[in-house]
């Protein structure tokens, strides 16, 4: 069997994959790549204005080829941005070969983390009943994860301790 070495993150934006991701590299050793901040990074734009000057469809390819190359690395966490999921070719890669951990959380309390965001560029202008559908549509792809971990009610400090038992017991 392949080795699944890399810990992928994934699930709504809001739900903590960045500072969960990071959190669960400091302890495992391990490195931390943020795929948002990835493609910040080397466009040395703001996923808000990439999405503005050049279209949500540009920034998707960005993310596709940004994410596909990062997947290559060894004894990494992988904080994947929202919607990186739904692209077949990063879903497949990461299911195939590596750890996947669906933060989830209840609706309610993703819509509060996200609503007023001026950040995301798909929460900017959208209305709670177009979050929700967002949220439902991404999640029937987010439950294909290796695991699905039910944050609601767990401390940060809880849900990093639960994701680090089960790589360990991997």
């Amino acid at each position: 069997m392949e080795s699944k070495e890399n810990l992928v993150f994934l699930g709504m934006m809001g739900s903590g994959k960045s500072s969960i991701g990071s959190l669960v590299a400091r302890k495992l050793n391990f490195e931390f790549i943020d795929i948002d901040s990835e493609i910040e990074k080397n466009l040395k734009s703001t996923i808000k204005k990439i999405f503005e000057k050049k279209g949500e469809e540009y920034f998707r390819k960005i993310e596709e080829q940004t994410t596909l190359k990062k997947l290559k690395s060894n004894s990494a966490v992988i904080s994947l941005g929202g919607g990186a999921f739904m692209n077949h070719n990063i879903r497949r890669e990461v299911l195939k070969y590596h750890l996947s951990f669906w933060l989830n959380w209840d609706d309610k309390i993703l819509l509060d983390r996200i609503k007023n965001s001026t950040k995301r560029p798909l929460a900017v202008k959208a209305l709670d009943n177009e979050l929700i559908d967002l949220i439902k549509k991404r999640s029937t792809f987010y439950s294909k994860a290796l695991y699905e971990i039910k944050c609601d009610n767990l401390t940060k400090s809880e849900i990093v301790k639960k994701i680090i038992k089960i790589y360990e017991s991997h």
